[in-house]
Parts: C-alpha cells; structure tokens; sequence
C-alpha cells in the first residue's frame, strides 16, 4: 500500500512538473517572434520623477523610448526632465494627483496631444504608510488605496479608448511583495497592493483579446531611497528606523536600477507577471506551499517589530535616529539622492 501510495505521488509530481514545462515552453513559443522594440515608443509613467519610476526613466532613455513623466510635485518634475534631457531623453511631463480621475483624464489627454500617441502605460505612482495598525485610521487605508490601486484604475480607464482606437498597447502595473504576502506594520499598503494584483490580473485576462498586453510586476524591498518620504506613525524613530535598514542593507533589498532592467527586459518581452528578486519569489513560494508556516513567521515579525499608539503621522525625514544616520542612513542616503528623492 505504501508503494502504491509512494509511486501515485511520484507519478503526480511528474506529471505537474511536465505541465508546467510545457506551460512555460509554450509562453516562450507564444512571444518569440514578437518581441517589444521600446525604441520610438511613447511611454508614460506615473510617479515617475522619483524612485522606481525615475530609475525606469532613465533605463527607458537607453532604450530610445520617448517619455511623458506624471507627478504631484512640478519641482521634483523639472528636476527629472532636466536630467533626462541631459542624458539624451526626449521628455514631457505632467503635473497631476492620478488618485483623483478628473486629473487622471486631464493627463492622459495631454500626453496623447503631445505626442499624438501613448504605447506604454506604467502604473507606478504609490504611497506608503508605515506603523502598528492601531494607529491607522480609516482615512489612511482611503489614502493609500485612492493612490496604489484606484490611480492605476483611472489611468487605465483613461488610456483604454486609445489602445482600443490603435489596436494594441501595453500596460505595467508596479504592485509589490506587499501584495502577495501581508506585511504587519503596513497593512493599509498591503491591502492596496493585494487589491492592484488582482485589478491587473483581471485585465489582463479580459484585454488579452484586444492586443492589450497587462503586466503584473512583483518587487520586493528596493534600494531606491524612498524611506524618506514615506508615513510614519506609531513610535516613529523605531518605526523608521526597522524600515530604512530593511531598504537598505543589500542582502534584503534590490539595487533600483537591476529592478529597472528587469522590468523593462519583462516589457519587451512581453511578460504578463514578473517578480523582481529572489527574496519576493521565496516568499511567494513559502505563503502558496506552506500557508500555515508563512502565518507564524509572519506573527513573529509583527511580535518583534515596536509597539506604539501615537496617531501622529510623521515623514520618514522628521523620524531619523542615530541609527538611521549612520549605517543605514549611508547607503539609503545615497539612493536616495540618486534617484531625486530629496
């Protein structure tokens, strides 16, 4: 019985193993000849004056894409441009809130006046809020859904009556690790990312027929600088502190310009999910393989992580420590800078 037993399972895994090599076999057949050429495409990023989306930007300029830049900040804005354009880059930027869809609209219409065509739309504005959940309230998790899924929603809404007008087009949207698993200490951007995993995978499947590509990407924590800005509540130097030392040490976080290329080297090859390090696809693997086991280690970062009850929310800047500026205050400043998040 044992044998019998023992030669079922062996047989079952080689049958799963076989389907899914011929799945990814297939997917490889299914995009070969087809490949992407991003050079002359019009692409429009949101969020993209900063961090990954300012990362993206410039590996986008090598690529000989022309870009339309969106963010809330024109200052930020013209500083990116500026750079862009000294390094060869054919920019137009957009000052624009995209979680409000007036503006979202607004935008969109400006780009294609522009440049009288869009082909790539990447989602990667976002905020991040930070802190034990008892010091968030219901206007902080409204926050963050309105700008990391409701936004991706409003320009993809925008965007869709070109795309179907030209027949083809491609959408990314940046979700994260965060969305894939939940991460205690930041649930309203956990729940924000989870919804926009699933916005993109639906599109995905419902635009496939219109030639309309939907790429879902997965990053995990990225050394883009970013700790700075983000919301702090709770006990905030401790609160930031964890955090910035998180994005920063390289054994936990991805360099922001491999992240960068790897994106755009899923875009050109069409990819429809790419998951960015091997840290986010190991806790992918663990949460579908051993849900149960993913749970208690997940109970026991929360049990480590610092206590606190103070509602007053804080900029990452405002809750810098001793720690913050030295070790991981180097590396995360060094980002930081790089990719004008000051």
């Amino acid at each position: 019985m044992y044998t019998m037993k023992t030669n079922i399972l062996s047989s079952t895994l080689k049958i799963a193993l076989l389907a899914i090599a011929t799945r990814v076999v297939m997917d490889k057949v299914s995009r070969s000849g087809r490949k992407q050429n991003l050079d002359g495409n019009v692409v429009l990023i949101t969020g993209g004056s900063r961090g990954l989306g300012f990362a993206l930007a410039q590996e986008l300029v090598k690529k000989g894409a022309m870009l339309a830049l969106c963010a809330r900040d024109a200052e930020n804005l013209a500083q990116a441009e500026a750079v862009l354009q000294a390094a060869g880059g054919t920019v137009f930027t957009v000052t624009a809130d995209v979680s409000q869809a007036a503006e979202v609209e607004d935008m969109v219409a400006a780009v294609i006046a522009h440049y009288g065509r869009v082909d790539v739309l990447i989602n990667n504005a976002g905020a991040m809020i930070v802190g034990p959940e008892e010091t968030m309230e219901i206007a902080d998790y409204k926050h963050i859904m309105e700008t990391n899924c409701w936004s991706s929603l409003f320009t993809t809404k925008a965007i869709l009556p070109h795309f179907r007008a030209q027949q083809v087009g491609h959408i990314v949207n940046i979700a994260s690790i965060g969305g894939k698993l939940s991460v205690p200490h930041m649930l309203p951007y956990s729940v924000s990312k989870f919804a926009l995993v699933g916005l993109s995978q639906g599109f995905a499947a419902e635009l496939a027929q219109e030639n309309v590509r939907v790429t879902t990407v997965v990053p995990s924590l990225m050394r883009t600088g970013s700790p700075r800005n983000i919301d702090v509540k709770g006990k905030h130097k401790a609160e930031y502190a964890w955090f910035k030392l998180a994005d920063s040490l390289p054994l936990l976080s991805q360099h922001a310009a491999v992240a960068a290329k790897t994106i755009i080297a899923g875009i050109e090859d069409r990819k429809r999910n790419i998951t960015l390090s091997l840290n986010a696809k190991l806790a992918i693997g663990l949460q579908a393989l051993l849900p149960e086991t993913t749970a208690v280690l997940t109970e026991k970062v929360g049990a480590m992580l610092p206590s606190g009850s103070d509602k007053t929310s804080k900029k990452g800047y405002q809750s810098e420590s001793w720690l913050t500026k030295t070790i991981a205050g180097f590396l995360a400043d060094k980002s930081a800078r790089k990719y004008n998040q000051f």
